[in-house]
């Protein structure tokens, strides 16, 4: 059974970091690639960050120099940090894994920005 579970939400301040963490099981979890994806109330789900089965990365616009996504294949985990978090940030962020026409998510977790 595939799961991803995220963890590592919070209310934090603006200017301030977290690190969220999804523990993967269930699957070829070295060869997908994973993702970090966030949803605001109101509005569409959107691409934060993603990371190939090789290490190649890639981020949102609005997230360049500020959030890292990186995997640890061993402990079958994927991870974004991020520093300097805006309000905008705030949304529910959910972890994915894609392969070819394998598309898994897992139920997400609440970021809140605010003073």
């Amino acid at each position: 059974q595939v799961q991803l579970v995220e963890s590592g939400g919070g209310l934090v301040q603006p200017g301030e970091s977290l690190r969220l963490s999804c523990a993967a099981s269930g699957f070829t979890f070295s060869i997908y690639t994973m993702g970090w994806y966030r949803q605001a109330p109101g509005k569409q789900r959107e691409l934060v960050a993603t990371i190939t089965n090789g290490g190649n990365a890639n981020y949102a616009d609005s997230v360049k120099g500020r959030f890292t996504i990186s995997r640890d294949n061993a402990r079958t985990t994927v991870y974004l940090k991020m520093n300097n978090l805006k309000p905008e940030d705030t949304a529910v962020y959910y972890c994915n894994a894609r392969l070819w026409n394998s598309d898994y998510w897992g139920q997400g977790t609440q970021v809140t920005v605010s003073s």
